[in-house]
């Protein structure tokens, strides 16, 4: 059995929906078949049973016929009936002796089922059963209790009378029922398993359509093909069609993403590491040719080496950033003060801008967010204002209700450039001197975004930029959750 299931499971789908459908109706035709073959056996037999009781009623002269069997069956064994009618009559003594009746058919079998009537005759019930006769064709017989009196001696005694019917034309028509009933079911089978199969065919081609271009972006990656589904279809396959066609435009779309910040990456590194390469050359030759550079040149060459691996190490720690994925950081997302966070975001901020002025006000607000990211975004946030404000300047930050702002006086942002400034690696053409990879506010975006809320940058009226920064979330912590 388990090699048949074994076997069963390794067939196509459409094989197996065939045998499904097969299996599922052999089995409701042999219900049926079944059903409808004892149903007519017992209507047939019911129908001989009312012939019997209605040949075992006393009919004139049947009293007469049954003592001139008693009287018979002293002398010679009786002969069956010439003229066949399928009606066997007979007396049964308390010995269990048979006297056919004249005009019977033949003897039947008398059995100790028949005998136990004989001697309960006082109760005056009698049975019907299947029975043989002396040819040991089936015969339905019917035995009633009865009083026989022999006219040749007088005697009293129990007895029985005996009626039997012929089953050869009731088996017959019931063996025609169970062959007829066998090729129905037959035909039925068939018919069903080459329609279950035309059904899995015609119902398996989209799915036959979904494996081919499943396999062709397997074998070719080429992300751009489509299934074409019906507008108003709204069935598993076009559910599945759908999904399918939804997952290759955005496999497409990130992997469109992925070489342009591939691209723009590369872009990126390649000026620092350029300019990274001269200086490293200068240093070498200036000791391979015995020729030293002065001290401050070499300092400052120093510190240029130094700022361009700063500046790398920010670019790919930036890049490891947009590489993680969601499912790492809904790992770590916990219930955030979002006041203490700008606290230490400003706390660095002030080192990196000792020369400007940096105000505060906070009030308390909690949010669900990933605790390093959400500063990091905080920095970056306080970083771009720092890096455009003038020396001496002022920054006011601002948090009320779980709006953040942060209000520099720098240059401020031309509107033509305000779309494009949470883009990966974009920068103004006036902040291209200025250190940064042009991702700061883009993590920003993305960390924020996670988080629920949504991020703006603006002109401020009088000069400079407002940052604008909303999470959801409630001036207290949940009692369930510590707050970080």
């Amino acid at each position: 059995m388990r090699k048949l299931v074994r076997r069963i499971r390794t067939l196509p789908i459409r094989s197996r929906l065939a045998l499904l459908v097969a299996a599922a109706v052999a089995f409701a035709v042999a219900a049926v078949s079944v059903t409808c073959w004892f149903i007519v056996q017992g209507k047939l037999y019911e129908q001989v049973n009312d012939d019997l009781q209605q040949a075992a009623r006393m009919k004139p002269g049947q009293f007469e016929q049954m003592n001139d069997a008693l009287a018979d069956c002293t002398k010679t064994p009786q002969s069956t009936n010439p003229f066949r009618n399928n009606l066997y009559t007979q007396v049964v003594k308390v010995d269990g002796t048979p006297c056919v009746i004249a005009n019977s058919e033949g003897t039947i079998k008398v059995t100790q089922a028949d005998k136990n009537v004989i001697r309960n005759a006082a109760s005056g019930e009698g049975i019907i059963r299947d029975g043989t006769d002396e040819n040991g064709d089936p015969v339905r017989v019917m035995t009633a209790p009865q009083i026989l009196e022999n006219t040749l001696t007088g005697a009293r005694s129990n007895g029985a009378v005996m009626v039997g019917v012929s089953l050869e034309g009731t088996q017959a028509t019931l063996n025609e029922l169970a062959l007829i009933l066998l090729l129905v079911s037959g035909v039925g089978v068939l018919g069903a398993g080459a329609a279950g199969l035309a059904v899995a065919r015609a119902g398996l081609r989209p799915v036959d359509k979904l494996t081919e271009a499943v396999e062709h972006v397997a074998r070719t990656e080429d992300l751009s093909i489509r299934i074409p589904v019906e507008e108003d279809s709204e069935d598993e396959v076009a559910r599945l069609s759908r999904s399918f066609n939804s997952m290759t435009s955005s496999l497409a779309s990130s992997h469109e993403l992925q070489q342009q910040l591939i691209a723009d990456a590369g872009h990126e590194l390649r000026t620092p590491l350029t300019s990274l390469r001269t200086n490293i050359e200068l240093l070498t030759r200036s000791e391979e040719t015995g020729r030293p550079l002065p001290a401050a040149d070499r300092k400052a060459l120093l510190a240029s080496v130094k700022a361009q691996m700063t500046e790398l190490a920010s670019l790919i720690g930036d890049l490891q950033e947009l590489s993680r994925s969601e499912g790492q950081r809904g790992e770590r997302v916990q219930v955030v003060s979002l006041e203490d966070t700008v606290e230490a975001a400003l706390r660095r901020a002030r080192l990196r801008g000792p020369e400007l002025t940096i105000t505060a006000s906070l009030e308390p607000w909690y949010t669900r967010a990933e605790p390093s990211a959400l500063e990091r975004a905080v920095v970056n946030i306080l970083d771009n204002a720092v890096k455009f404000s003038p020396e001496g300047g002022t920054i006011a930050v601002r948090l009320t209700g779980g709006v953040l702002t942060v209000r520099d006086h720098g240059p401020g942002i031309p509107e033509d450039e305000l779309p494009h400034v949470f883009d990966r690696f974009w920068r103004s053409p006036g902040a291209r001197a200025l250190p940064g990879s042009g991702l700061g506010l883009s993590i920003v975006a993305r960390t924020v975004q996670q988080a629920g809320g949504d991020v703006s940058l603006s002109r401020a009226q009088g000069g400079g930029t407002v940052a604008t920064v909303r999470l959801p979330g409630a001036p207290t912590p949940p009692p369930e959750t510590p707050a970080v």
